[in-house]
């Protein structure tokens, strides 16, 4: 039995923190589907203009993005907890999530913002490594929405 009983995968304790982990997955990953339309009506703009818009888009990626994918991460650790031996860490679609979640922590951090800030000053040069760092963290949480609805392992 769990040091911490919530009840289970039936609890409404789990069921908001459920939902919590669901928003925030899709606040962190609005970008992925806004950004290049963003970025494609803002290439037929002034450069100041283009400049203005990229400077929005890499601000939110710090301010609501990056947040958003730490909490989705801490939400799903929470709600392992609040499933009372439902899952567990030791699972491993549980252990390949967080791995997964790691990496695209390290994708956003390490990579996409420092890509995205030097796009927002004008350096088309980082164009292609924001191409590269979305295209990754698509990737990445497409593994991760296999490894949450199939749970291989479990």
């Amino acid at each position: 039995m769990s040091v911490l009983a919530f009840g289970g995968i039936d609890s409404g304790i789990y069921r908001v923190v459920l939902l919590l982990h669901i928003v925030s997955i899709v606040a962190a990953f609005a970008p992925a589907f806004a950004h290049p339309l963003l970025g494609a009506q803002s290439a037929r703009m002034a450069p100041a203009a283009r400049d203005q818009v990229r400077g929005f888009l890499a601000a939110n990626s710090k301010r609501v993005y990056a947040p958003a994918l730490i909490a989705a991460g801490v939400f799903g650790l929470l709600l392992v907890v609040a499933s009372d031996e439902s899952w567990e860490f030791s699972e491993g679609w549980v252990s390949m999530s967080f791995l997964v979640w790691f990496a695209m922590n390290g994708v956003l951090h390490a990579f996409l913002l420092p890509a995205e800030r030097k796009l927002a000053t004008g350096d088309t040069a980082a164009e292609s490594r924001v191409q590269l760092g979305g295209m990754i963290l698509s990737v990445l949480f497409l593994v991760m929405l296999v490894l949450m609805i199939w749970k291989p392992g479990a």
